[in-house]
């Protein structure tokens, strides 16, 4: 399977407490080149974007299958020159160049074939790039003025991600890209290939491009594998309620049926188990409430904290709190950046949530001897074999009950409006009088307070 990218420093990447995995990001919402390459028995392309089926497809079907040289990796293309000075490895790579384009995010060759390729009109990736033409049909928030993208997702946790992504793009340009282009200005011309032509091709990578996972054994010694675009491959729709998936083989990749598909349906694709938040963020659309079934809520650690901090009624019960969230920063259990993350029906994030409940409610002589035993002692039976499920969190003792809901309550005020007011805009008459923008954030606010007040009702 390949996996979902996230831009190194956005919220998606770092700061956030995640324990599901994406799988392969995809989103293409306009028409693709060709489909020369599918399968015409069973694949056709659809008016205006996606994947229909041509036929009644059984799983698994091979809807699609691609010649893995489809790919544009780092150093991609016909100009001699740029493969061998930008490409990340390989033969003909020069290594004075592969360490000057050493960077966190790990996609600087990538990015500086594509803003060769894209401006070289002979370049054969041009029939590729023509469907976006200047990128107007990205509209991620990073692309948002910076007081809408406040207004309509201030608590969400997008905008904060998007602060992180810009200033992570103006670092890299200024710091990689710049010097690479003025050293090889037989190729760049930083007055053509600007900040503004780089930070759209950082979305459009962001957006559209795949990433072959490493096996288990290499995930902690080696980076993550850089992100390839795969032209035609990229052109299936995602929902969280797929038919299809993408697979990856050494030769190929194959996007084969998980569900019965009728003649004329759309084929969907995953691009892995996502919430709004995150494919606004990085794809720029979210799902309409209640199709995402993966959608999630964030309580923010420091908000427990806070909560925490409040119900403390002298200043040695605050001290207390103190030493007990710096215990936890100790066990890596909380950080300041970190969040807890709920799903519908469980804390995805279980193990990090449970233990700061318990140590942020425990007397000063209970945390004096679960410090003195570092954080270990014997859990019950019940606690070994429970998950924080929504009927576990129901069950949860008064304490770590009333901290929690404070918790909540903390987290719907960092939103400009209630439940209520997000019902009220669904309604279809005032729906279909909102921008696309204002539709696409409420769908990220309503689910992530739907959860809120899901728990709310559960620890109440």
């Amino acid at each position: 399977m390949l996996s979902q990218l996230s831009y190194p420093g956005s919220r998606g990447a770092a700061g956030r407490c995640s324990p599901r995995p994406a799988e392969d990001p995809r989103r293409m919402r306009t028409r693709s080149r060709s489909a020369d390459s599918f399968c015409p028995a069973v694949a056709t392309v659809c008016r205006g974007a996606g994947l229909g089926a041509a036929r009644k497809c059984a799983p698994p079907t091979c809807c699609h299958g691609g010649p893995g040289q489809a790919a544009q990796g780092g150093g991609a293309g016909p100009h001699g020159g740029l493969r061998g000075v930008v490409r990340g490895g390989g033969r003909g790579a020069q290594p004075q160049a592969q360490d000057s384009l050493q960077s966190q995010s790990g996609w600087v060759p990538l990015l500086l074939a594509l803003l060769h390729e894209y401006t070289t009109s002979t370049s054969r990736w041009q029939p590729y790039f023509s469907l976006w033409q200047d990128f107007s049909s990205l509209d991620h928030p990073m692309f948002w003025p910076e007081e809408e993208r406040t207004k309509l997702l201030q608590g969400t946790g997008i905008p904060e991600a998007v602060d992180k992504d810009l200033a992570n793009i103006q670092l890299e340009y200024s710091s990689i890209i710049l010097p690479f282009m003025k050293s090889h200005p037989d190729i760049f011309d930083p007055e053509l290939h600007t900040l503004e032509l780089y930070k759209q091709l950082v979305a459009f990578v962001m957006a559209y491009s795949f990433q072959e996972p490493l096996e288990e054994e290499d995930e902690d010694e080696k980076g993550p594998n850089p992100p390839m675009m795969v032209p035609v491959a990229d052109i299936l729709n995602h929902v969280a309620n797929h038919n299809a998936s993408l697979e990856y083989a050494p030769r190929c990749l194959r996007m084969v049926t998980t569900q019965p598909i009728s003649k004329g349906q759309e084929i969907f694709n995953t691009y892995g188990q996502m919430a709004n938040w995150q494919l606004l963020h990085m794809y720029g659309f979210a799902e309409p409430y209640p199709g995402n079934t993966n959608d999630t809520a964030d309580i923010q650690m420091v908000t427990v904290r806070k909560a925490a901090l409040q119900r403390a009624k002298s200043e040695a019960q605050q001290q207390l709190v103190a030493e007990q969230w710096d215990f936890l920063c100790q066990l890596e259990m909380v950080g300041e950046e970190g969040a807890f993350v709920l799903g519908w029906d469980e804390v995805l994030t279980e193990e990090e949530l449970s233990t700061t409940l318990k140590v942020l409610c425990m007397s000063e002589e209970e945390f004096k001897e679960y410090k003195e035993q570092d954080g270990w002692e014997e859990d019950s039976e019940e606690e070994e074999s429970s998950t924080l499920s929504n009927a576990a969190l129901s069950r949860l003792k008064a304490p770590c009950k009333m901290l929690l809901y404070d918790s909540v309550l903390l987290t719907l005020q960092s939103y400009r409006s209630d439940l209520r007011a997000e019902q009220d805009l669904l309604s279809k008459e005032v729906y279909e009088k909102l921008s696309r923008r204002e539709q696409q954030a409420l769908h990220v606010r309503y689910g992530q307070k739907r959860i809120l007040h899901q728990l709310l009702e559960l620890v109440q």
